[in-house]
């Protein structure tokens, strides 16, 4: 297995890209002279005022240098990849990055109610905060952070993402009839949240038991179930491939959590074009915790693949007890920002939090619920048990 995934990823390990220009984008509309924001719809520039679309052009690749890696044609240097995607970059080389600027003039907004940053073009005057709606936002001495590799633009727009709302408060059960007639989303705030991704290969060995199950009678006759156990040990190899970690403090984390997956497969190069109109959130989880967050996500999922070894190896009807020393190798990362929408609705003076994932249109939030709705149905589940206890009784 280890040999199929390193022939997979022929030069996948890149060096990190620094950038090091302080040029200011360039949005103006060429027809018009209007400000240019990203469109979801497009994919590109769009300018609100005459109509006027541009392509967003990808990052190229630098050339390649074969004398670098003689022999290798798949080779590719710094922080792009052959498709414009942002590359995986040494985890051993983290602390080595320099910091870096967003390729355009930025200023960071601290919001002294619920304390979120946010990142913002230089000549963007923002009075509210996008996390919490409070007008109580001040800029911040802007101390300089890693530049994202790669972005994953927004698909879904507002309207999109209003139409996702309503159907998603539609389909709770529990939901107030009213709050779902009547729900009305605020203005949404479509934000880049930032996230790291690891890629790594891991080698576990393990122990466990295992039970088989087998059925016995007893000396009354009735036929139950016993179960036999064993104890087994062996190794175990998988390879992750983009484990997501989010980079924010700042929000509900099941509720991020219940938007997900994000294809971070179709991550784009970093051009400060993608986030033209929208706000960025600056990390504040840094690439070391980030990485024991992912460790402590990959470990539940390999105790999950050995559990699973285990029972086809011995056609078990049981796993317990698994314990696993793992080491990790060809640990790679991607710093991306993530397009998700926020917004809020009111219901009897109650404000209800929700987000809509800005790329596939998952929704995730609070919603009201009604306290006759949950009544009735506990009532009609203890009736249906305790029918069914009568008629087996």
């Amino acid at each position: 297995m280890a040999d199929e995934f390193r022939n997979g990823m022929p030069g996948a390990e890149q060096d990190p890209v620094v950038a090091t220009t302080m040029h200011e984008t360039d949005r103006k509309c060429p027809q018009c002279g209007g400000t240019m924001d990203f469109d979801p719809a497009t994919g590109g520039l769009h300018c609100p005022y005459c109509d006027y679309n541009e392509e967003i052009p990808p990052v190229s690749a630098p050339s390649p240098i074969p004398e670098a890696h003689e022999g290798s044609a798949s080779y590719i240097p710094f922080g792009v990849t052959a498709d414009g995607r942002a590359s995986e970059l040494r985890f051993e080389d983290a602390e080595l990055l320099e910091n870096s600027d967003w390729g355009l003039e930025t200023k960071t907004v601290i919001c002294k109610s619920c304390g979120a940053e946010s990142v913002y073009e230089a000549h963007v005057v923002s009075a509210e905060c996008p996390y919490c709606g409070s007008n109580q936002v001040m800029e911040a001495n802007d101390a300089k952070t890693m530049a994202p590799g790669g972005v994953v633009p927004f698909k879904i727009s507002q309207q999109e993402a209003s139409n996702r709302f309503i159907g998603w408060i539609k389909n709770k059960f529990f939901a107030p009839k009213l709050a779902k007639e009547s729900a009305k989303a605020d203005s949404f705030k479509g934000i880049y949240l930032p996230y790291w991704t690891f890629d790594a290969m891991t080698r576990s060995s393990y122990v466990a038991e295992y039970g088989k199950d087998r059925k016995v009678k007893d000396s009354d006759g009735q036929e139950r179930t016993v179960t036999d156990w064993s104890k087994t040990s062996g190794n175990y190899e998988e390879f992750f491939n983009d484990e997501l970690v989010c980079g924010t403090k700042q929000h509900d984390v099941n509720m991020l959590r219940a938007i997900e997956p994000f294809n971070t497969e179709e991550n784009k190069a970093y051009r400060p074009e993608f986030v033209a109109g929208f706000a960025a959130e600056r990390y504040s989880v840094g690439i070391k915790d980030a990485w024991e967050k992912a460790k402590t996500s990959i470990a539940e999922k390999i105790k999950n693949g050995i559990s699973r070894k285990v029972m086809r190896e011995y056609n078990a009807d049981h796993v317990t007890g698994v314990r696993a020393q793992t080491d990790y190798s060809q640990r790679t990362y991607k710093y991306l920002l993530l397009p998700v929408w926020l917004s809020s609705f009111r219901y009897k003076d109650k404000v209800y939090r929700f987000m809509v994932n800005g790329q596939t249109g998952k929704v995730s939030g609070n919603s009201p619920v009604s306290v006759p709705k949950v009544i009735l149905t506990i009532l009609v589940i203890l009736a249906i048990l305790l029918l069914i206890y009568y008629f087996m009784g």
